[in-house]
Parts: C-alpha cells; structure tokens; sequence
C-alpha cells in the first residue's frame, strides 16, 4: 500500500517502520518542521515535506499522527484529496474525521513509543475504526501486515482504552519520577528501585492488580502512613497525591487479603 505519514513524533516514526518493514511503500513524510520529516523520511525511503500542498497523488492512504488539537485542521486539508485518511488518536471521536471526508478511520496504536527504544511491533494492539464496513475491512487486512493483535474498537470504548492507559502507563511513570527525585535529593540512586518496579510489573502480567498489591495502604499500617505524611510536609503536593492514592488502594482492597 503507498502510504504518506503526517506527523513525525513518536507514534508516526514507529508505525511508519512498521509500515516498512512489512513492504509497505511510505510515499511522503509530513511534518511543520522539514528537518524532523527529513529525519524519518530518510529512514524509511520517503520524501519529506513541510506544506500540506505537496502532497504526492500516489497517495492511498493518509495516517495521520499529531497532537489532537491539530486532527481536524489537517484533515480538512487532507480531505481534497478523496483519499481514505486516518488518525491514530486514542481520545479523538471518529466523528471528527466524518466531517469532512466519509474516507475516515481510526488506527489507534495501544503502546507507549519513545524514538530511542525498538518495539515489536507485532505485538502492539492495534484499535481499529471504520467509516463503513468496508474500509473497516481493509484497515483490519492492513492492520494484520504489521501486528498479530488487532481489535475493533468503536470511538467510545477507545476512549475508555486510552483513560486506562494513562492510569497504567503515564500516571506510573510519573510517579517513577516522584521516587527517582526523593532518592535524588538524599544522594541515592534510582537503580535501586529498578528490580522493584520490573517485580512489580511482572507479578500485573501473570495476576490479578488488586490481588498482588502490596504496601502499608493494604495492610493499614497507620502508623507508617502517618510517618510517610510527616517526612512530606514540605511537600502539600505529594502529600495529597500520597494521601489520595493510599485511601484508593484501602478501598480497593476492602475484602482482599492483603499478600505477605
């Protein structure tokens, strides 16, 4: 399939080699700025543009990947080109697209990307979204030339998918933060964590997230939360994220077991 990419960040730079790698033609790159499109167009045998009003005829299919306040824009411009467009937004209603093209779709990548980490593609869920069933039909073939899990997922339960994955994925790493700079300030070192969170992460894999979990919330351990309010007292911020994250895992757990 001859595929433009617009966008260059994270999710286009992944999904464009996964394109390639499984033969598919990346036609152009698009980004704002030249250098960042030259950048992946390079690496994936493209050329790079930085005006909507360059945009190669051979074309097939539009993936667009930017920040969901720019969707619509882009689209709209994308439109005149009759071609069947789509974004790979997690919280962005399929109806935005509708308005301005029936040659819509969704193409809602279920991972976390950064540029510097390889990921296997294969094993990313892919969200599908289709104007009608036939374009739904061929983004699900498309979709199973670059991953082996592909779902159809209509706008509503995409959007539940995507507020779980800030809860599991963003909300965690900031919170490894939080941890990496209280070890910080007392001259520790975040490698000390690491084994920790890899246990941590491995134990959600195989189990139960309530039945795994661990700490003074669970077990109750008024005391030692008491002392964890009182060395953050500097710190209202972290105290309330602290205070509001250990009454959500008493709650939780009401009824559970807590594991030794």
């Amino acid at each position: 399939m001859n595929i433009t990419i617009i966008g260059s960040g994270n999710v286009a730079t992944h999904m464009a080699a996964a394109f390639k790698n499984a033969g598919h033609r990346i036609v152009q790159v698009y980004s704002r700025d030249i250098q960042h499109a030259a950048l992946l167009a390079y690496h994936v045998s493209a050329e790079a543009i930085d005006n909507l009003d360059n945009i190669n005829p051979d074309t097939g299919l539009f993936v667009v990947s930017v920040k969901d306040d720019a969707i619509t824009t882009v689209v709209k411009a994308l439109s005149a080109h009759k071609k069947l467009i789509v974004n790979t937004s997690g919280s962005t209603d399929l109806n935005s697209l509708l308005a301005f093209t029936p040659k819509a779709g969704v193409f809602y990548p279920l991972q976390t990307f950064s540029k510097i980490r390889e990921v296997d593609f294969r094993s990313v869920p892919l969200c599908l979204e289709g104007a009608d069933d036939g374009i739904l039909a061929d983004l699900k073939q498309l979709a199973f030339t670059i991953s082996n899990n592909v779902y159809s997922v209509n706008s509503a339960r995409r959007k539940i998918l995507h507020l779980a994955a800030v809860f599991a994925c963003n909300f965690p790493n900031y919170l490894y933060g939080v941890a990496q700079d209280l070890l910080a300030q007392n001259q520790m070192e975040f490698n000390m964590l690491r084994p920790l969170i890899l246990e941590t992460a491995q134990k959600v894999l195989e189990q139960e997230p309530r039945n795994v979990q661990t700490g003074p919330a669970v077990r109750n351990d008024e005391g030692t939360m008491a002392t964890h309010m009182q060395m953050l007292s500097e710190m209202p911020m972290l105290q309330d994220i602290y205070s509001l994250l250990s009454q959500g895992i008493i709650k939780n757990n009401k009824g559970v077991t807590a594991p030794e």
